[in-house]
């Protein structure tokens, strides 16, 4: 019996690891500094994934992308002013900006053009503007990394699981490799680190009752959305046949192809820990 032994390609892995790890190192330096430097790191990473969808969708140039990159703007003017009830009325403007552009463009534009760029301003920039609004919230510093440990600790779990017992497809046509049983094992395995987590840290919460019940749920809460959020992504790829969003991050693809669990993670921490607010 003989085989084909898989090569490993070794500069491939390496190039992905430093540019994980560059990314990783933003991320977190920034949370735990906080302020202008995480707020400068998080409007840039929505920028650029509402870049990347709209290159996806073809408007990255065209007049109602523009009026979309307006609304994005007026977002993070507003959250930069700590006007964060203001935040609906920036997504308010942002569709008016396109469907002015559509409506006074009409000849040029398509109606899927309109509906990709309001879409594509809902979907980054203001989902994943909850990691900021986490942030500044008087226990932010700690809640952040709930967005964290409810995505990418639910991959981790999901993929390990998935690869010891996975057998029954979960989204065959979407993501072939991802299994019910890795499914349920992130799920578990996000719930546990979450519980770990506020065990850990709990006593530093000022505003949060029952700690450890928070973020059991903020996580678990979050990894059964962050599948979902993942499973978005690929169905947005597949129909435009793409294999990734950019190439921004060498070996990953684009940041949106790193963020997709998370921009869906952002809000549900953010109003599952309001619930748990004195």
């Amino acid at each position: 019996m003989s085989g084909k032994v898989k090569k490993i390609d070794f500069k491939n892995v390496a190039i992905r690891f430093v540019s994980g790890i560059i990314l990783l190192a933003f991320v977190v330096t920034s949370g735990i500094f906080g302020g202008w430097y995480f707020f400068a790191v998080t409007a840039a990473i929505s920028l650029a994934c509402l870049w990347e969808f709209y290159k996806m969708a073809g408007v990255e140039k065209r007049p109602v992308g523009i009026a979309g990159y307006a609304g994005a703007a007026a977002l993070w003017v507003f959250l930069a002013l700590g006007l964060d009830e203001y935040i609906p009325a920036a997504l308010v403007f942002g569709l008016f900006a396109v469907i002015g552009v559509y409506v006074f463009h009409f000849v040029h534009t398509d109606a899927k053009e309109a509906v990709y760029a309001f879409f594509g301003l809902f979907y980054t920039v203001f989902l994943l503007s909850f990691m900021y609004r986490i942030r500044t919230m008087e226990d932010g510093v700690f809640l952040l990394w709930l967005i964290l440990l409810g995505s990418w600790g639910c991959d981790v779990f999901a993929y390990i699981v998935g690869i010891l017992i996975g057998k029954h497809k979960m989204a065959p046509d979407l993501s072939p490799k991802k299994t019910v049983e890795g499914a349920v094992g992130g799920v578990i395995g996000a719930a546990g680190l979450g519980a770990g987590y506020g065990a850990l840290f709990g006593g530093q919460f000022s505003l949060i009752d029952y700690p450890i019940l928070a973020c059991c749920a903020a996580c678990l809460a979050a990894a059964l959305i962050s599948m979902v959020g993942d499973l978005a992504a690929s169905a947005f790829k597949r129909s435009h046949n793409i294999k990734d969003f950019s190439k921004i991050m060498p070996g990953h693809g684009g940041l949106l192809d790193r963020f997709d669990s998370v921009l869906f993670v952002a809000p549900v921490v953010f109003y599952v820990v309001k619930l748990f607010i004195r």
